[in-house]
């Protein structure tokens, strides 16, 4: 009985050492994150039938508070901004826009005395000229496949907070026999505005017709409380239009590696990934050109 207690009472006393030792490897931890120096944003594009634009702004601390005037002071100013197409180049000009608030939004754009309109197969030379420096871009609008049908049926994955009246966005596809085509939706409802579905490639589908192709409705999630099923589906009644936009590789990549990296934030298994811009010169962002194709229904069953 007498070994057994001091087997045991040995094995206490390794525990409480153990424990100590522990605690003495202990050591505050403080790391510096240096604040990196602002880069500029570029936001640009330029559609079928549609005018070039930029929206033009520079990075905000991560630690930063953003708010409206954080947001407005992050416009950038006076920038010279060019679009040449290969045969001409026009200036964009900047305009400013109200909110509805104490706040402005701004972006480049052409007038009517200088007018450029995207046209299918053509490639569009991006120059932007701001604090000394010049950043360059380059982005063709292929001409769009298109889609062959599309309709609404009753969601592949309705939950628990689904409404019964939802219905999900189908479309069937034909993709031509040539790898290396991709593809950004759009998805508007009425009169608002075309907000992003989702992008993909035909890196495993090449020269295959895709059948039933779920799409989810495109929102701004405005930070309210809202279903999100009532969201990304849509209901009867409802004008919808749906933008299928073929776009080139540097444009697919961006908008990729951008989602990829919103969805992985607050997940601990996921690898920190940059969006990959196709902006030269140290700027980041995106010019974009989408060859458009679209149709507009009356959601129905």
């Amino acid at each position: 009985m007498k070994a057994e207690y001091k087997k045991m009472n040995w094995g206490v006393w390794m525990l409480v050492l153990l424990v100590l030792s522990l605690a003495s490897c202990e050591k505050e931890v403080s790391i510096n994150l240096a604040s990196s120096p602002p880069q500029v944003v570029v936001q640009g594009g330029i559609e079928t039938n549609g005018p070039p634009y930029v929206i033009l702004t520079s990075t905000v601390g991560f630690f930063s508070k953003v708010d409206l005037a954080t947001l407005e002071n992050s416009f950038l100013h006076d920038a010279k901004i060019e679009v040449s197409d290969g045969n001409r180049t026009v200036t964009l000009r900047e305009y400013s826009f109200d909110t509805g608030t104490a706040f402005k939004y701004y972006v480049y754009s052409i007038d009517s005395s200088n007018l450029m309109l995207g046209e299918n197969g053509k490639t569009y030379e991006l120059k932007v000229t701001y604090g000394g420096k010049t950043y360059t871009s380059a982005t063709k609008i292929p001409t769009p496949q298109g889609f062959d049908t599309m309709w609404f049926e009753t969601p592949l994955f309705a939950g628990d907070n689904t409404p019964d009246s939802a219905l999900q966005l189908f479309v069937n596809y034909s993709d031509p026999d040539t790898l290396g085509d991709f593809v950004r939706c759009f998805t508007q409802r009425g009169n608002e505005a075309f907000f992003p579905s989702t992008n993909f490639s035909d890196e495993i589908v090449n020269g295959k017709t895709i059948n039933n192709i779920g799409l989810a409705a495109g929102f701004q999630n405005d930070g309210s409380n809202r279903n999100r099923d009532s969201l990304i589906y849509f209901f009867p009644g409802e004008r919808v239009t749906l933008k299928w936009c073929a776009i080139d590789k540097g444009v697919y990549d961006f908008w990729n590696t951008l989602d990829f990296a919103k969805n992985a934030v607050g997940n601990p298994f996921s690898s920190p990934i940059n969006p990959t811009s196709n902006i030269k010169n140290g700027a980041v962002g995106v010019w974009a050109g989408y060859g458009v194709y679209s149709k507009t229904v009356i959601v129905a069953r």
